[in-house]
């Protein structure tokens, strides 16, 4: 999983989990009806603040809010950059 980017302080690179194509019954979800799942893999961990050590490793997964994280696209893949306050829980 080694991305190419140390974040700063205490963001953290998360790598998003594709949007589920079938749901618990076993019907598949057209493309169009698919949602951004709010789940991903730690990618990479800033070395946090003097006052706040980080709690979350590299290779967890995580749980994250709809708008938290700024998008970005890192060698073909899509990643999000967020501080380590706007997860919501290790999974």
């Amino acid at each position: 999983m080694g991305v190419n980017i140390k974040p700063l302080s205490d963001r953290v690179v998360i790598e998003p989990l594709p949007a589920e194509t079938q749901t618990a019954s076993g019907l598949y979800i057209p493309d169009s009806a698919q949602e951004k799942q709010q789940k991903g893999k730690v990618a990479a961990v800033g070395s946090g603040k003097k006052d706040h050590e980080m709690t979350v490793k590299v290779g967890d997964t995580v749980l994250y809010g709809k708008y938290s994280g700024t998008e970005l696209k890192l060698e073909g893949k899509d990643y999000l950059i967020m501080r380590e306050d706007d997860i919501l829980a290790i999974v």
